[in-house]
C-alpha cells in the first residue's frame, strides 16, 4: 500500500483554520478549501512510486482490478476530499452521464479550450457526490415545495420579490420553479442587485430561518443566487450524517468540515453565488425542477462494525469505522482499489500508523486490515468502488 501526500487547494471560500486543525499544522492565514486524495490529473496524490495517476496508468488492471477497469476504464473512478467551507460555495448542479457525454462532445467539436472560463464540460463523465459531516455542516440541497419558498420570500416583505411569490403559487410545481429560476437569472443585473440588497437587509433583521441567506448575501452582495438559494432546502448535518447529490439537483455547501467523495469529474453548471461563468440556457437544460426532501443519510452498520453510506452510484462506496484503542484487526481486503483516511485519533492500516488527515492507497486485491492503536480511539473512512 502507498502512503499518500495530498494537495490542499486554496479556493477563496475555504476555511483558514479547519484543515490545519485537522492536520495539526499551523494556519497560514490563507484559505485551505479542499484536500484531494486520488488520481485526478488536477492534483494527483503523491506516493513513493510517483504520482498516483502515473502509478495507475503504468498498470491499470493491477492497481484497480479487472472489474473496476472493465466498468470505468483505466482510471481511479472516484476522488476523495476533505472539504472545509468557511464561506458558501457556488450554487450548482451536475449533469447525468448522457448529458455530460453530449455536452463534452459538443464543446470538443466547437473547439472550446478545456481551460476556457466558459467551458461547461471538461470531461464526459457525470459527477454524483456524497458529503459526510465531520463537524456541524450547513448546506442547501434540492428545491423546496414552491408554496414553502413563496412563504419564505413573502416574509421578507420586499415589493420587487412579490412577482416571484405569485409565480411560485402557479401550477404545476415544476413549471413554477423553472419560471422563477429563469426569471431570477435573466433579470436586469442592476435591478436584481437592488432587490438582493433589500432582501438581504430584511433577512439580516429577521434572523431565524433567514439567517443563512443573510450570511450568503454578506459573501455575495447583489448576486441573484442569494434569492435563488431561498428556493432550496436548508440542511444542517451533524457529524456522521451525510447527503447524496445526484444529477440535476441544485445544491451549495455553506459552512463546515466534511469528507466528500465523488465520481472523477469536473463538470459543474453554476446557478449563482460565484463570479464564474453562468450558462443559463445549459443550466436550465440540466436542472431537475422537482421539489425534493434533502434525504439526510445515516450509515447502515454491518456486523463487522463498518458504517456504510448507501448510494445508487457504482463509481464509489464510502464507509466509516470508529475503532476503540487496541481493537481487533478487521480485514478490508477487496478486489477493487481503496483509499483509507483517518479523520480522528489514531489507527493502524496494515503496518502503517495513521493519524488525523493521513491516508493510504491500497491496490486491488492487496491484503490489508485496520485496527485501533493502544493509545487513542480513531475514526477511519474507507473509499472503494461501488457494487
Amino acid at each position: 500500500m502507498d502512503r499518500l501526500d495530498n494537495t490542499v487547494r486554496p479556493y477563496a471560500w475555504g476555511s483558514t483554520t479547519a484543515i490545519p486543525e485537522l492536520l495539526g499544522t499551523a494556519p497560514t492565514g490563507e484559505p485551505q478549501a479542499e484536500m484531494w486524495m486520488g488520481a485526478h490529473p488536477g492534483a494527483p496524490s503523491r506516493t513513493a512510486r510517483g504520482t498516483l495517476d502515473h502509478v495507475i496508468a503504468a498498470d491499470p488492471e493491477g492497481e484497480l482490478g479487472t472489474a473496476a477497469t472493465g466498468a470505468f476504464g483505466p482510471r481511479l473512478p472516484f476522488l476523495l476530499k476533505i472539504l472545509a467551507a468557511g464561506a458558501p460555495l457556488s450554487l450548482q448542479v451536475h449533469p447525468d452521464l448522457a448529458q455530460a457525454a453530449e455536452g463534452h462532445a459538443a464543446e470538443e467539436a466547437a473547439g472550446v479550450p478545456v481551460d476556457a472560463p466558459h467551458r461547461n464540460y471538461k470531461d464526459a463523465n457525470h459527477k454524483p457526490e456524497l458529503v459526510c459531516a465531520l463537524t456541524p455542516f450547513d448546506g442547501l440541497c434540492g428545491f423546496r415545495r414552491p408554496a414553502e419558498a413563496a412563504d419564505l420570500l413573502a416574509g421578507l416583505d420586499v415589493d420587487s420579490l412579490k412577482p416571484y411569490v405569485d409565480l411560485l403559487h402557479a401550477h404545476p410545481e415544476e413549471a413554477a420553479l423553472r419560471e422563477v429560476l429563469t426569471a431570477l437569472l435573466t433579470a436586469d443585473r442592476d435591478e436584481m442587485a437592488a432587490t438582493v440588497a433589500e432582501a438581504a437587509a430584511a433577512a439580516e433583521h429577521l434572523g431565524g430561518p433567514y439567517a443563512p441567506y443573510a450570511s450568503i448575501a454578506r459573501h455575495y452582495p447583489g448576486d441573484p443566487g442569494v434569492v435563488a438559494a431561498m428556493l432550496l432546502n436548508h440542511v444542517q448535518l451533524q457529524p456522521g450524517e451525510a447527503l447524496f447529490l445526484g444529477a440535476g439537483v441544485p445544491h451549495a455547501y455553506l459552512e463546515g468540515l466534511a469528507v466528500e467523495i465523488m465520481a472523477n469529474s469536473d463538470n459543474v453548471l453554476r446557478c449563482g453565488l460565484t463570479p464564474k461563468h453562468v450558462d443559463v440556457p445549459e443550466l436550465l437544460r440540466i436542472v431537475r425542477f422537482e421539489p425534493t426532501e434533502p434525504g439526510v443519510l445515516r450509515p447502515e452498520v454491518s456486523p463487522a462494525g463498518e458504517e456504510v453510506y448507501d448510494t445508487p452510484t457504482g463509481e464509489f462506496r464510502l464507509s466509516r469505522f470508529v475503532l476503540a484503542p487496541g481493537s481487533e484487526a478487521r480485514d478490508l481486503t477487496t478486489a477493487g482499489p481503496q483509499i483509507l483516511l483517518c479523520t480522528a485519533g489514531e489507527v493502524t492500516a496494515g503496518e502503517l500508523p495513521l493519524v488525523a488527515g493521513q491516508s493510504v492507497f491500497v491496490p486491488a486485491g492487496e491484503q490489508v486490515s485496520v485496527s485501533g492503536t493502544d493509545g487513542r480511539p480513531g475514526t477511519l473512512f474507507r473509499a472503494t468502488v461501488g457494487t
